[in-house]
């Protein structure tokens, strides 16, 4: 599949493959909630209702890995797989890595010691939250987050002139097969990716789950290398999400 690589592996084995290195990394990874995974989310109960007692899914983790994750392994790859600063400005790579909030401090200390010393805070805003059957306890979340990581001189940052904030809304994705928990909406990438490559850059997801993030890559242009090591996920993602992909001619 042109401009398009999905590996049912472990990213720590990227040197089998001998992908390029990236002028972006964009990662999902798990965020370690273990069988709180679906928290206050309907999906704990029968039809989303707590009337109907709990559904299959309570007390249940999204998947067996999202409780044994590494970061410090995903950030030991990411300094190695993304490109060297390069002399001129405006040029250099970085990364951004969704996250729940309180992980936002702990990829920024652990950024430091993988040599990405600044940072820049993301919020995406959505128009809805996961968090109704909390409705009448408290004030509910609707945002997600994420961090940018670069290392010492500025990204790359296509913004012909404009200010960009660092609150993105969440563009709901009606188009491409729902087949992870937490799969990221490809408009929504497709925008990230915009502005911190250009077309014929490679783009990196060491966690890929759906695939999204390849297919936003493939695109806009871009290359889109990704692991996924999940054989249900890798299948999903290669069979319904990255068939999407249909090159445009320029």
């Amino acid at each position: 599949m042109k401009n398009i690589e999905l590996f049912n592996d472990h990213f720590q084995n990227f040197k089998v493959y001998g992908i390029p290195k990236a002028q972006l990394i964009i990662a999902d990874p798990p965020y370690n909630l273990g069988v709180n995974a679906y928290a206050s989310n309907p999906a704990w109960y029968v039809d989303g209702d707590n009337k109907n007692g709990e559904s299959e899914k309570a007390g249940k983790e999204f998947f067996d890995t999202d409780k044994d994750f590494r970061p410090a392994e995903f950030m030991h790859f990411c300094s190695q797989m993304l490109i060297k600063e390069p002399k001129q400005p405006g040029k250099s790579p970085c990364m951004i890595v969704f996250c729940e909030f309180e992980q936002q401090f702990k990829y920024i200390e652990l950024g430091k010691r993988y040599g990405f010393n600044h940072y820049i805070n993301l919020v995406f805003r959505k128009n809805f939250s996961a968090q109704v059957l909390k409705a009448n306890m408290k004030v509910v979340g609707n945002c997600e987050y994420g961090i940018l990581l670069y290392r010492d001189k500025l990204p790359k940052f296509n913004n012909d002139g404009r200010m960009i904030f660092n609150c993105f809304d969440w563009i709901r994705d009606n188009e491409t097969p729902k087949v992870h928990p937490t799969q990221k909406p490809v408009p929504l990438l497709e925008r990230l990716i915009r502005i911190f490559t250009d077309p014929g850059d490679v783009v990196i997801d060491p966690c890929a789950g759906s695939g999204t993030t390849l297919l936003a890559a493939a695109n806009l242009q871009r290359k889109g290398y990704g692991f996924e090591i999940k054989k249900d996920f890798y299948k999903a993602a290669k069979e319904q999400v990255l068939s999407h992909f249909t090159p445009k001619l320029f």
